[in-house]
């Protein structure tokens, strides 16, 4: 049985994000690995995502990302609020590439949507290139979801609403997406 996708630190994250900085198309880079660790998305999400489903009738970067039934598993839409370090990297994506209205936010080398194989396999090089092991373009997601159950207590939400975020049909789908904290248990028990 495979292992599930590995959960980054913060630290990792910051990492990846000054790597692909580096990058030929840094802007784009940006956004994928931002749509994977703050909004959860899928590779075929990302591979699927327009601009439409990010900008309001004006134009500009909106504040939530949809997540239209055509590109998400199950076909189950979804509204995702955006992230503060997300939106200003959709914005310098939208402004680089001529403030499109229509079309892939993640464009390939000729200009078309990134395939989802494509997506799975740039995470892959990534990932492998800053010797990161267990990773791959699930690990975002799962980074995603387990912070949010973390963070839970501070919002005053509940599990339905990271459920919801993810797009899972089950509640215990999002549950097998959590990583425990090591940390946190030890806490608890001296507590207990």
């Amino acid at each position: 049985m495979p292992h599930p996708a590995r959960v980054l630190g913060h630290g990792d994250v910051r990492r990846v994000l000054r790597h692909v900085a580096t990058h030929r198309h840094a802007c784009r880079d940006r956004v994928l690995v931002l749509l994977s660790f703050k909004a959860g998305l899928r590779a075929c999400e990302i591979a699927g995502l327009t601009w439409p489903m990010l900008l309001r009738p004006d134009g500009r970067i909106g504040d939530q990302v949809f997540v239209a039934a055509t590109i998400a598993k199950n076909g189950l839409a979804r509204r995702i609020p955006l992230h503060p370090e997300l939106s200003l990297a959709l914005a310098d994506l939208h402004l680089s590439t001529g403030q499109p209205r229509a079309g892939p936010v993640a464009r390939s080398e000729r200009g078309n949507h990134m395939t989802p194989r494509s997506v799975v396999n740039w995470f892959a090089a990534t990932y492998a290139s800053l010797s990161l092991d267990g990773c791959s373009s699930h690990s975002g997601r799962r980074t995603f979801i387990t912070r949010s159950a973390q963070l839970l207590s501070r919002t005053g939400g509940s599990l339905r609403d990271v459920q919801e975020l993810a797009g899972h049909k089950r509640l215990t789908t999002t549950e097998c997406y959590i990583e425990g904290d090591r940390d946190a248990q030890r806490r608890l028990i001296r507590l207990v």
